[in-house]
């Protein structure tokens, strides 16, 4: 009953307003998660909203600002070194284009079925790698640390959570992901066997190790699973939401040849039905949906009115479909309550403080968007802004 009381009070406090949900809560209140710890806030590609993501400084700011995991995406140098970037395609994220003496290494790839033109990071070594320095990719965001930073190893940022960990007295985990595993396997550098190697030798091999590997693919999840008790999470995307807000599959693609290193893993598209989740729960601890797939939003149907009023093509407003600005929030899915009945914990993404990804009944303010979140049972969530996150925590 607690825990019910817990929920709706924090659904109240998404609708009222923001606040820090701690600063409310009794010291022996227990949270509506799977365990009843309140929920972790994942640091998602370091304090990426502040700095360029996934360099030591915005993983180090992010960890001053209370996050609990920081978020690593790994992709393969051609040497076999596992390095934090976004996509293997570097263009956006680093300084390369402007680089003469790699003016050659531009090329057209194919990955995961998509053809992309740029520089990728299998086509340099990591000594290369490191000449580069990161910039910001995501447009409205500060420019100002463009060009300080370099790009970060596995290691490196392993040693980074455990030194800052140990200097503020608490436990800072990494969550890192597994970047198109299939078509790393492909090109003769798979991710899995060097990442478990950085795992051993920081002695984090067991299922309570600070650490949760993701992945969108489920193949090379069921390959780790036989050969490490870490916690494993499975990543659920999709193609978008109708102007109802029904959400849509994921995009389905085919290997290009096939990797013997993982199986034939399909994931399941149905996430209204318990047997999804309980399939996930044979080789997954955690699932790791687009957060509208927990609450979906549905277009405001503003250009009606226009219609209704005798408005012509050329005065009708124009819509984005896509922005939540012109999105309402539809009730709740039973996401959480279906992946905690299979015993997964539920960790949703992306949440951000801009007020292009906010819907318009948050009316702009990123709390509330976290309270609601919260409110459901969520067991983490990642975050560009983990400032915010834990504030509203």
């Amino acid at each position: 009953m607690r825990a019910l009381i817990f929920s709706a009070t924090l659904l109240g406090m998404a609708l009222s307003g923001p606040g820090s949900t701690g600063e409310r809560m009794g010291s022996d209140a227990r949270a509506p998660t799977l365990s009843g710890a309140p929920p972790l806030v994942i640091a998602h590609r370091g304090a990426s909203g502040y700095r360029p993501e996934h360099t030591l400084e915005a993983y180090r700011l992010a960890i001053e600002m209370g996050a609990d995991f920081i978020e690593p995406d790994l992709v393969s140098t051609h040497d076999g070194q596992l390095v934090a970037r976004h996509e293997p395609n570097i263009t956006a994220t680093t300084d390369v284009a402007s680089r003469p003496e790699f003016a050659d290494r531009r090329r057209m790839r194919v990955i995961d079925g998509i053809e992309e033109t740029g520089w990728f990071a299998v086509d340099f070594t990591l000594a290369e790698l490191r000449t580069l320095r990161a910039v910001q990719p995501r447009p409205g965001r500060s420019r100002e640390f463009d060009g300080q930073f370099g790009i970060p190893t596995l290691n490196e940022i392993i040693d980074l959570a455990r030194t800052e960990g140990a200097r503020r007295g608490r436990t800072v985990g990494i969550y890192p992901e597994t970047k198109h595993p299939t078509w790393h396997c492909e090109q003769g550098l798979p991710l899995e066997p060097a990442l478990l190697r950085s795992l051993r030798e920081a002695g984090w091999t067991q299922r309570s190790a600070p650490v949760f590997i993701q992945s969108f693919e489920s193949g090379n999840l069921q390959w780790l699973r036989a050969r490490t008790s870490v916690r494993l999470v499975q990543l659920l995307d999709s193609t978008g939401q109708t102007d109802a807000g029904n959400v849509l599959p994921a995009r389905a693609w085919k290997p290009q040849a096939h990797c013997a290193l993982y199986g034939k893993g399909r994931l399941p598209q149905d996430f209204s039905a318990a047997e999804s989740f309980r399939e996930i729960s044979r080789y997954a601890d955690a699932v790791g949906p687009w957060k509208r797939m927990l609450i979906p939003s549905r277009l405001n149907r503003v250009g009606a009115a226009a219609n209704e009023s005798g408005a012509d093509d050329a005065t009708r407003p124009a819509i984005d479909t896509a922005a939540e600005p012109n999105r309402s929030t539809l009730p709740p899915t039973d996401f959480v309550k279906l992946a905690h009945a299979a015993g997964l914990a539920v960790h949703p993404w992306t949440f951000r403080n801009e007020p292009q990804y906010l819907a318009s009944n948050y009316a702009q303010d990123p709390k509330r968007e976290y309270l609601a979140f919260y409110a459901l049972g969520v067991d983490a969530l990642f975050s560009d802004f983990p400032d915010t996150a834990v504030a509203a925590r």
